[in-house]
């Protein structure tokens, strides 16, 4: 039985990130921005998602500085660089480099996947491209009948090689119907079979202007070509899918033209052609080799490396001290909020004023139940005094009787209280009588009472 080896948490981490780091070395990759963080290092970090997945993303200070436009959460970009693991958390990642707003970058990308698909399936081969006529007769060219590309070919071969015999197969360039036009010219041109190699292209423009020499079909119908083409889109710096599946690239229609009519002064620069060829062939073989050395480097552990893990760490410390803290300080103020509102309710003023509005209450009250206590007095006092004057002796006087008082101011209430002789008073309504007793007798109904004197009260 073999014995398998143990791995360490770690070992197994840094064969991880060896791994992804020489199996995937640069890659584009579009999508959205999400949890950004730009920690005080310079560095930013964030999420790439799509509708279905997301992938942390690192860039770093002196790449994160390059960058031309505002980055903000929601922007949709395209981002360049490769894929790693960060070691201390076991984290996969995306090491970014490079990143571009979504538009022309998109736009970008799909070139690029759609150049890579083609790629992987043998379409831009160099040994499945067919030789260019040295010497052709019959030159089809494929492009607008009325743009400036077909202008610059027939005044070149017009120049260089007069015998050469043109035909136009024409299609437009531009917009959303141009593929399937420029694929519908390519089967007339197929199916003519008339011309020894053929120039399809037009004058230079934005990527969007292009974009019609990137299309899929396109690029399919001219890989199964009869006839060698020469692809001359844009300018020299321009590149479309069309060119890499074209047998040749010319830097522009001109170029295309002289291509095709070379005189003896351009054996030479076919020569240089070649030459160029096999530079071109030798840098690709040396940066393929410089590559696979990179990747060598990349499995020893760097200083370089060991700093940048720590400053991740660090910045995701960072990131964790600032979040425990806005933590601490919800939390303590959310303990602070009850005591708070006890010592509110337990102020003075507020107290003094609550305390006010029931002393004012208490006042209301008091002086409405006084009010009804002296209208009940009042009631009753009035009630007392009616009767008093019923009972009150001025009222008898008022009536016409009197009152007999002897000397001491005493009321007679009997005949036995006075003697015959005794002076008397008799309190009247209006003053008073003097009197002297003639007769006490109980038996008389009418009394005779002599007036002796009579005093005004």
């Amino acid at each position: 039985m073999l014995k398998q080896e143990t791995l360490t948490v770690s070992a197994l981490n840094r064969k991880a990130k060896q791994l992804l780091e020489i199996h995937f070395p640069k890659l584009l990759v579009t999508g959205e921005i999400s949890n950004l963080a730009r920690p005080s290092s310079g560095h930013w970090y964030f999420s790439l998602k799509d509708t279905q997945a997301q992938i942390r993303c690192a860039m770093f200070r002196s790449k994160a500085s390059g960058v031309t436009h505002p980055i903000k959460e929601g922007d949709q970009v395209l981002i360049q660089g490769s894929l790693s693991l960060y070691e201390p958390r076991g984290d996969y990642q995306f090491i970014v480099e490079r990143m571009t707003l979504a538009g022309e970058g998109a736009l970008q990308a799909a070139f690029e996947a759609l150049k890579a698909k083609l790629r992987s399936e043998g379409l831009f081969e160099s040994h499945l491209k067919r030789p260019i006529p040295e010497h052709p007769q019959r030159v089809g060219m494929i492009t607008s009948a009325t743009g400036a590309a077909i202008q610059d070919v027939l005044t070149v071969l017009k120049r260089r090689a007069p015998h050469i015999e043109i035909t136009v197969y024409p299609a437009l360039v531009q917009g959303k119907e141009a593929p399937q036009d420029l694929i519908h010219a390519l089967n007339l041109a197929y199916e003519h079979a008339w011309a020894d190699v053929l120039i399809i292209g037009r004058g230079g423009g934005s990527l969007e202007d292009l974009w019609a020499f990137n299309d899929e079909a396109l690029a399919r119908k001219m890989f199964d070509s009869p006839i060698p083409i020469i692809s001359a889109v844009g300018h020299e710096t321009d590149f479309t899918i069309a060119d890499f599946v074209a047998d040749l690239r010319a830097a522009t229609p001109s170029a295309a033209a002289e291509l095709v009519a070379l005189d003896r002064d351009q054996l030479l620069k076919v020569l240089g052609g070649f030459e160029e060829w096999l530079q071109q062939y030798m840098q690709r073989l040396i940066s393929n080799y410089r590559q696979n050395l990179l990747h060598l480097q990349k499995r020893l552990k760097h200083p370089k490396h060991q700093l940048r893990e720590y400053a991740q760490r660090l910045d995701r410390l960072e990131i964790a001290m600032v979040r425990g803290q806005r933590r601490k300080l919800s939390d303590c103020q959310n303990r602070l909020q009850a005591p708070l509102s006890d010592l509110l309710r337990m102020n003075p003023r507020l107290w003094l004023q609550s305390s006010n509005e029931q002393l004012n209450l208490y006042q209301t009250r008091l002086n409405t139940a006084i009010q009804r206590i002296m209208e009940r007095n009042q009631q009753a006092l009035q009630h007392q005094v009616g009767m008093l004057n019923a009972l009150s002796p001025l009222n008898t006087l008022n009536r016409g009787f009197g009152i007999m008082l002897n000397q001491q101011i005493k009321p007679i209430t009997s005949h036995t209280d006075v003697k015959q002789g005794e002076r008397l008073y008799a309190q009247l309504k209006h003053g008073h009588l003097t009197c002297e007793v003639i007769d006490a007798d109980s038996t008389s109904k009418l009394p005779i009472v002599d007036t002796a004197d009579t005093v005004s009260a």
